[in-house]
């Protein structure tokens, strides 16, 4: 069975389904191959930071993700073991005065995001093909796909194909693109969890004490997303069938006010951890082909910029497909130089971040004391530190010179 399309899109997650239900909308014929026949919990990203709140809100796709249950955070409390919790109350970050316009950070569970976004894929007009198996791509004057969908193979030929298909794109590997890759210094994971109505669902936290740092997200009606982060040599730390009650009584902290609530909140869904990295590409794209989301690489998700990243990426490769009839590699050569300074910065925000948040020594927690009572009064400082929350283009060039970043880590 063979049929022709205007592009191909592999993988349907967010940025693959974000960029479907865009390009749908103009007119574009849209082909979607997503491996999941149902979306499930895998523990990734569920926050979407203010500046990632813009870019979705100009992909018009803001409701669909309001409509799966999404919700806004307005407040970001630094509850920390340096920190009294009244300190920390009293200097939370206002997410919704930020971002002109933009009401706060969106917090919004994976799976329903991505049913959400295939949904809007289809009824914009896309198809949207789930289940789908064994992917081959071949490009040249038209790009060809092959796949195995309910026993049959098909083809598509199509004049784009965009990998979206994750950190083990088939489309990366299959044009030959490699990534380059930090190594991990943590590890990160979290779990799903319910019944925790005692959190106010507008307030997001963060902060470390003893030999883990945690980021906690909250959605509406008591489910809150909880992670944790430790040192790559703990490997293995939260592993085997007691591992959702050791994670919860891991929440146990001293400086999180009534953090026994959490402790004893209802697990709803799977503990998983992963190493924490960046990997890049400086070209993601060839001829006939585009790669956007984690398939042309990730930040380490410490500072939780994944689906902000996505929607920058969907929304750029959507404007360059619009603006004209030449979507030769060329074409996509404005995308990815803002993408290898984009994800420049953003790596050496992460890699700050762990360098302050999650170093787990005296050391580590004076720096972070003194990073806190001095990073308002630098404007270089500031500018980093807002880069998670205000995207990557904000903040100054000079703010991630190797000298800023010197002066940072001399704190104690």
């Amino acid at each position: 069975m063979a049929q022709s399309t205007d592009i191909v899109i592999v993988g349907g997650g967010i940025a693959g389904c974000a960029l479907a239900t865009v390009l749908a909308r103009d007119g574009y014929e849209v082909v979607v191959l997503e491996r999941q026949e149902h979306y499930r919990d895998k523990v990734r990203g569920e926050a979407i930071m203010p500046w990632g709140v813009a870019e979705l809100r100009q992909l018009g796709l803001e409701e669909a993700l309001l409509a799966a249950g999404g919700s806004y955070g307005t407040q970001l409390v630094l509850y920390d073991e340096v920190t009294a919790a009244a300190d920390a109350e009293a200097a939370a970050a206002p997410l919704d005065q930020l971002l002109p316009g933009v009401p706060g950070a969106l917090g919004v569970g994976h799976p329903e995001a991505c049913q959400a976004l295939a949904q809007a894929a289809r009824v914009a007009g896309a198809t949207v093909a789930q289940g789908v198996g064994d992917v081959t791509i071949s490009t040249g004057n038209t790009q060809r796909v092959r796949y195995q969908l309910d026993g049959f193979e098909r083809e598509v030929r199509c004049r784009l194909v965009v990998g979206a298909d994750g950190r083990l794109s088939t489309v990366r590997r299959q044009l030959g693109i490699g990534l380059t890759q930090s190594t991990p210094r943590i590890m990160g994971g979290g779990m799903l969890v319910d019944g925790l109505d005692s959190w106010p669902s507008h307030r997001s936290s963060l902060g470390t004490e003893g030999d883990l740092h945690y980021l906690l997200f909250p959605r509406a009606g008591g489910r809150v997303r909880l992670y944790l982060l430790y040192a790559i040599e703990q490997k293995g730390r939260f592993k085997g069938p007691n591992r959702h009650k050791e994670f919860l009584d891991a929440y146990r902290f001293q400086c999180i006010p009534a953090s026994e609530d959490i402790a004893t909140a209802n697990p709803a869904g799977p503990c998983a951890f992963y190493p924490m990295n960046d990997s890049w590409t400086d070209m993601p794209y060839a001829e006939g082909a585009v790669l956007i989301g984690d398939a042309a690489g990730w930040n380490d998700p410490i500072i939780g910029q994944g689906l902000s990243l996505a929607f920058r990426d969907a929304r750029m490769v959507a404007d360059i497909l619009r603006s004209g009839s030449d979507w030769s590699a060329a074409a996509f050569a404005p995308y990815g130089e803002d993408r290898r300074e984009r994800m420049r910065r953003l790596r050496l925000a992460a890699a700050l971040t762990t360098d302050i948040k999650a170093t787990f020594t005296p050391e580590g927690a004076a720096r972070r004391k003194r990073w806190d009572e001095v990073w308002r009064e630098y404007p270089l400082f500031s500018g980093l530190k807002l880069v998670p929350l205000l995207g990557p283009e904000t903040a100054p060039a000079e703010a991630f010179e190797p000298y800023n970043l010197k002066r940072i880590l001399a704190l104690s």
